[in-house]
């Protein structure tokens, strides 16, 4: 409701500029009139008269008609004939409505001295509908992007929406399943990790409905979640995660980051020194995520490491997020793969 008023606020002042302006050059004229020695002073207000009643019927005619209708139909010629023989009918009319209020000064038999005043009535009607269309055209054009652009906004938020409930049922999935590892060999410990989980969960659930998070909460999820996955490695020092800098005021879209971490863990060599390396570099200009792992190469026909749920939706999602924010370089070696990730911007 807001916009719409808005709207017709914005339309209405258009209409009371344009004649503001158009009143005001009228107004101009019957002064410099009425200062020439030659002309009548008693035409003056006929003079008036003659540039505005034409322009105030034309204009509303064209405004309201169906020319733009034609237009968008590309019936020019039809256009062009009914742009005259309306510009006529409103020189017509406004000289016979002058007629009541100048008696009978002005006339309406058919002489050549009312034939030139119905051509300027004409003109002056005609300039004016050309203007209206104009007018009327901005405001359907407007119009046009401003529905776009809502439109743009719509589908936006439900690919949004749809690329979040695909991340949150994976994450959830692989957690649950290293939980579930663990219980039979430490059902003290897996106590702890689910109350981990929990924290996880309230994440999930109620942060990342918000169309942003402090950075610092994610960072937060990102070591329970590193912290779980530890449970299935026997080697706690396979895996390095560190962090560089201070969040600050960043703010970002929640489950930015675990997906690369995901497949990170789910392609990795977890066995080995230093197979998996995730490290964020922060500063007020710049958030830097790098995460890297170490892998085995499959046979050829086998899943690539690098084709995971979270590679995929994450391309989607920074494009939609962070357009002209963000570099995205993946490198693929022959046992170790990489990601760096960078967003470019000030901390909201």
């Amino acid at each position: 409701m807001r916009r719409i008023a808005l709207r017709r606020m914005v339309i209405a002042g258009l209409h009371a500029g344009y004649w503001l302006m158009y009143l005001s050059l009228v107004l101009v004229m019957m002064i410099l009139a009425a200062r020439t020695v030659h002309f009548p002073r008693r035409m003056v207000p006929f003079m008036g008269a003659v540039f505005f009643l034409p322009a105030l019927s034309a204009f509303y005619t064209f405004y309201f008609g169906l020319f733009g209708s034609l237009l968008q139909r590309k019936r020019l010629v039809l256009l062009g004939i009914a742009i005259i023989l309306v510009s006529l009918a409103c020189g017509v009319f406004s000289l016979l409505t002058m007629r009541l209020f100048f008696g009978p000064r002005i006339q309406v038999t058919w002489t050549m001295d009312t034939a030139g005043e119905v051509l300027v009535s004409a003109f002056v009607a005609f300039a004016n509908g050309i203007l209206a269309l104009v007018i009327k055209g901005f405001i359907i054009w407007y119009g046009d992007i401003r529905v776009k652009e809502e439109l743009r906004r719509k589908n936006t938020e439900m690919e949004l929406a749809l690329l979040r409930s695909q991340l949150s049922p994976h994450f959830l999935f692989n957690t649950l399943n290293n939980i579930d590892v663990l219980i039979e060999k430490d059902a003290a410990r897996a106590s702890g990790y689910l109350q981990q989980l929990s924290g996880i969960l309230r994440f999930m659930l109620y942060e990342v409905r918000a169309e942003k998070v402090p950075l610092d909460a994610e960072l937060h999820t990102i070591e329970k979640y590193i912290s779980l996955q530890k449970i299935r490695t026997a080697n706690p020092d396979s895996i390095q995660y560190t962090v560089e800098g201070e969040p600050g005021r960043w703010m970002i879209e929640p489950m930015l980051f675990l997906p690369f971490i995901e497949n990170a863990f789910k392609h990795g060599e977890k066995k080995a020194e230093n197979a998996i390396r995730i490290r964020f570099q922060l500063d007020d200009a710049a958030i830097r995520f790098h995460c890297e792992n170490r892998y085995v190469r499959k046979p050829a026909g086998s899943t690539n490491p690098n084709s995971g749920l979270g590679d995929s939706l994450i391309r989607k999602r920074l494009l939609l997020l962070y357009p002209g924010r963000h570099t995205l370089e993946v490198q693929a070696g022959s046992e170790t793969y990489k990601t760096t990730l960078t967003l470019t911007g000030h901390a909201n």
